[in-house]
């Protein structure tokens, strides 16, 4: 008989219930996170008023395959990458 099978089975226990943890508490909630902002891009469309992930507030004039142009100013467009938006900023910013 082995006086330590029952200490292995327990580390093999605490392991799986600290991945478990780590699962949820860190990887599941940051993929959903992803799933939501990749959804929030696909659905902007011209007109769409957004702020930048570096804090450039502005309004898509042309969506492209990989790119939107952002107007920032009247006479001040930029081409960003579809990745770089942040937030769409809502009615009640205005």
């Amino acid at each position: 008989m082995q006086p330590n099978s029952g200490a292995g089975i327990l580390n093999i226990f605490f392991m799986m219930a600290v991945f478990a943890i780590w699962y949820f508490l860190l990887i599941r909630p940051q993929q959903k996170k992803q799933k939501d902002h990749q959804a929030m891009i696909a659905n902007l469309k011209k007109n769409t008023e957004i702020i930048t992930t570096g804090g450039l507030h502005g309004t898509i004039v042309n969506v492209k395959d990989k790119t939107f142009v952002l107007r920032i100013d009247d006479a001040a467009k930029v081409e960003i990458d579809k990745n770089c938006v942040a937030f769409v900023k809502s009615k009640k910013e205005n």
